[in-house]
């Protein structure tokens, strides 16, 4: 092997060897950091939906692939819907799920170990009902209060959806004994089937615009939707509610449906995680609802939802953060795990570089130190020749000096001590000088 590169290869050995505990402490640092911040997400999350062909059941398979984008597997949970929902969350059988306002009551518990994600959307409550039973009440035909539905057979829905819930609200509001109204609760599917079979008069649920029943049915002819002449005063009734307004020819403009303008009102749909669920995965779903319900629609403006308002859920911080600002830089430029890790490592990284630089200031020194004991352990052995010198045979002291010359010829240290290692030997040279002349004394 070349001197050169021999010499080169010795001096990195020391330098690691010298920097070996520094470097020791500085990646169990990095490892109890990586250990304690957890900053890589799992990669499979549960997200409790709802019926099949329902809003929640759309927006789940959106948020599925969105994330699928960065590789995490989100897993769709079916239910009865939002009251179902909530109750998964609260035994931790589900990650996440829809859960629509005002139709839960929240405990201390609750607000303690689930958060909000923002409001995402309205679901407006659609009351549609056939045109035909419509007469039996009013001769129009044209149904606009909850006190016309008396004598009329209802389907609000399972209890699991929470529509049963938030329409016995309002009922009571109205002075309406539900014994007076005949009701069923049938799941979404199979109501709408009897629906349209004539074997139920009207029908009720909460949905945003995108479910496919809602579409179907606001275009099915005999089949008007009930127009809350009240919207305004039940907003103020009821905090969880909001007023609003199906514009007329918003369904189908050349057919111009609905014919005229609708009130309605709507509760505010959120999505409810765990406490307990990965930030990262929080700041995703986050993320992906900007894109996802961010848009223009029939009863928002674009970027309105998703929003912090009308929660009743405290908001978890990577929601709050990502609904008022855009993506983080690093995100816009880095794969999501590699931007997640800087963003949660950095000022963990910047106490412990702020830790590690006064220590590493003990490495040249340390450095030194080894490279220099390699030469300053042969004078100890070269002072006592020399200190025996006076009692001892001269003979015998050369033959040993000249051991220890020999020794030292063969120690190797970097280029840049290479003088004290000449002067370690110009001292051997001078004790043998020394030694000849005791010897020639003697004789």
């Amino acid at each position: 092997m070349p001197k050169t590169i021999r010499y080169t290869l010795l001096s990195l050995r020391d330098l690691v060897v010298s920097a070996g505990p520094f470097i020791l402490l500085a990646v169990t640092l990095l490892a109890l950091a990586y250990w304690w911040l957890d900053p890589n997400p799992p990669k499979r999350v549960t997200l409790a939906t709802g019926p099949a062909q329902s809003a929640y059941d759309e927006f789940g398979k959106r948020y599925a692939k969105a994330l699928a984008a960065e590789g995490i597997e989100v897993v769709l949970h079916p239910s009865e819907g939002s009251a179902a929902n909530l109750k998964l969350l609260r035994e931790g059988k589900v990650d996440l799920g829809f859960v629509q306002g005002g139709s839960n009551d929240y405990s201390e518990e609750d607000e303690e170990k689930l958060a909000s994600l923002g409001s995402l959307f309205v679901e407006p409550v659609w009351l549609f009902y056939r045109e035909e039973s419509a007469r039996q009440a009013t001769p129009t035909g044209t149904l606009s209060a909850l006190t016309q539905l008396q004598g009329l057979r209802i389907n609000v829905g399972t209890p699991g959806s929470g529509v049963p819930r938030l329409m016995n609200r309002l009922f009571e509001s109205n002075h309406i004994d539900p014994a007076s109204l005949q009701l069923s609760r049938l799941a979404q599917t199979p109501a709408t089937v009897a629906f349209l079979g004539g074997e139920l008069d009207a029908i009720v649920f909460a949905s945003a615009p995108e479910s496919l029943m809602v579409q179907m049915l606001l275009q099915t002819p005999g089949v008007k939707l009930m127009n809350f002449a009240q919207s305004e005063a039940y907003s103020r009734r009821f905090s969880f509610l909001s007023p609003v307004r199906l514009p007329r020819g918003m369904v189908d403009l050349a057919g111009n449906v609905p014919p005229e303008d609708v009130r309605l009102v709507a509760p505010t749909t959120a999505l409810i995680t765990r406490t307990t669920t990965h930030p990262a995965l929080l700041q995703l779903f986050a993320q992906a609802g900007n894109q996802i319900h961010g848009k223009a629609g029939w009863f928002k403006h674009a970027r309105e939802y998703p929003n912090i308002e009308n929660n009743e859920l405290p908001i978890a911080k990577e929601a709050e953060r990502a609904i008022k600002n855009d993506s983080p830089l690093l995100q816009r430029y880095l794969p999501f795990w590699v931007a997640n890790l800087i963003e949660r490592m950095w000022l963990v990284m910047g106490i412990i570089i702020a830790v590690l630089l006064p220590l590493s200031r003990i490495v040249p020194p340390l450095y030194a130190f080894r490279v220099r004991s390699r030469i300053f352990r042969w004078y100890g052995q070269l002072r006592s020749i020399e200190v025996r010198s006076e009692t001892e045979d001269c003979g015998a002291l050369l033959r040993e000096l000249n051991q220890l010359d020999s020794r030292v010829e063969k120690v190797s240290v970097p280029l840049s001590y290479t003088d004290e290692l000449y002067a370690l030997r110009n001292n051997i040279h001078l004790v043998r000088k020394k030694l000849l002349r005791a010897e020639t004394a003697t004789d």
